[in-house]
C-alpha cells in the first residue's frame, strides 16, 4: 500500500538565520550615536525580576524576519524584547538575525526611536505600496501581534505607547511619561540624567523601588556600600580603643 510522505516541519525546510542576510550594504535607517546609546540603556536596565537573563532576548537593530511566505522580508526594530527564548552564553551562538518561524516566539515589546524620515512608517501613517512589504505598524500590529509597541521622539521629547487590544493598537494613557507592564513587573518611562557621559532625556526601565540602576550605577553603589562598611569598622575600632581594647587582639 502506498504510504504518503508527511510534509517536513517549517523548522527543517524554511531558511534559517544562516541563510538570510543580516544586513544590506547601503541600507537606510542604520543607527546613529543616539540610537546606540539609548539601546544600551534599555538593555542594561531591562531586568524583570520574574525572568532570568537566560530566558529573555533583548536586541537592537537585529533583523527581524516575520513572514515565512516572504522569507526575505524583515524589519529592523531599534530595540525589542522577546520572552521565553533561550539566550546564549557563547559568542559563536549569538544570533545573526531573529527568525520568528525558527524561534517560534514573537517579540513581546518593540521600541522605535523616531527619526524625521521614519515617522510615517513607525506610526502607521504611511500607506503600504503595491507589491512592497508592509509597514512596521502593519507588521507589529497585524502580523506579529506584538503586545506592546513604544515610539519615542527625542526631538519633541514625546513618548507614545500602544497596547494590542483585540486586533488593533490602542494608545496607553501615560502618567508622568511612564507606564507599567504587569507581566514584566517593570515600567518604562522618560528619565532625565546622564548616561555614558551624555546628558538628556532617556527612555529607561524602572521597578517598584525606582529606576533600575545601570552597570556603572551598580558599581558606584557597591563602592559606596564598601566605604560605609569601612567607616563603620573604623568607628568601632576607635570606640574599642577608647575603652582600652586593642581591636587587633580581639578573640576569634
Amino acid at each position: 500500500m502506498y504510504q504518503p510522505i508527511p510534509p517536513r516541519p517549517p523548522q527543517e525546510t524554511m531558511p534559517t538565520m544562516y541563510d538570510l542576510p543580516s544586513e544590506l550594504v547601503g541600507e537606510s535607517g542604520l543607527p546613529d550615536e543616539f540610537h546606540c546609546i539609548q539601546a544600551d540603556l534599555l538593555s542594561e536596565t531591562c531586568q524583570p525580576p520574574n525572568y532570568s537573563s537566560e530566558e529573555i532576548l533583548v536586541a537592537s537593530d537585529l533583523n527581524l524576519y516575520y513572514d515565512p511566505r516572504h522569507s526575505l522580508w524583515y524589519k529592523r526594530p531599534d530595540w525589542y524584547l522577546v520572552l521565553g527564548v533561550p539566550n546564549t552564553g557563547q559568542q559563536l551562538d549569538l544570533r545573526l538575525s531573529y527568525v520568528v518561524w525558527q524561534e517560534g516566539v514573537d517579540p513581546f515589546l518593540i521600541v522605535e526611536l523616531l527619526s524625521p524620515g521614519t515617522e510615517q512608517d513607525d506610526l502607521g501613517q504611511r500607506l503600504r505600496e503595491v507589491n512592497q512589504p508592509p509597514t512596521k505598524w502593519e507588521v507589529y500590529e497585524g502580523i506579529l501581534r506584538v503586545p506592546y509597541y513604544v515610539v519615542y521622539d527625542r526631538y519633541e521629547n514625546n513618548l507614545r505607547a500602544f497596547r494590542l487590544t483585540g486586533t488593533s493598537y490602542e494608545a496607553i494613557s501615560l502618567t508622568e511619561n511612564r507606564f507599567w507592564l504587569d507581566k514584566l513587573e517593570l515600567g518604562l518611562g522618560l528619565w532625565q540624567g546622564t548616561y555614558q557621559q551624555i546628558t538628556g532625556l532617556w527612555l529607561r526601565w524602572y521597578n517598584t523601588a525606582g529606576w533600575v540602576p545601570t552597570l556603572a550605577e551598580r558599581a558606584q553603589q557597591e563602592r559606596q556600600r564598601a566605604e560605609q562598611e569601612r567607616q563603620r569598622a573604623d568607628r568601632l575600632a576607635e570606640y574599642l580603643r577608647s575603652q582600652g581594647i586593642d581591636p587587633n587582639n580581639l578573640p576569634e
